[in-house]
């Protein structure tokens, strides 16, 4: 089973006000938000967009894939990747429990 945990949201609004287009809705994740899978499908609450990124890792993790980056992370069974979203990246943290 993969664990997703929405870690961290930031947003630029410096950037946003210099390049983005006005948007009335962004994104929609939440600080500790918990995505747990059974098995490698999108959850439903989860933006394409996020889920394209993180994707690769989950991906991984499922078939069994640790330790990316020759001792990147603590925990072997985990990653810490963020959204491709320039204005309002969000770090998920992805680990097999």
């Amino acid at each position: 089973m993969i664990k997703i945990t929405v870690m961290k949201i930031a947003c630029y609004k410096d950037l946003i006000d210099k390049y983005e287009n006005p948007i009335l809705h962004a994104c929609d994740m939440k600080l500790g938000q918990v995505f747990m899978l059974e098995e490698l499908k999108k959850p439903n609450d989860m933006c394409d967009s996020a889920w394209g990124t993180i994707y690769p890792f989950v991906r991984d993790l499922f078939d069994g894939k640790e330790d990316f980056f020759d001792g990147w992370m603590k925990n072997k069974k985990s990653a810490m990747i963020s959204c491709n979203d320039g204005f309002r990246p969000v770090s998920f943290y992805i680990e097999v429990v």
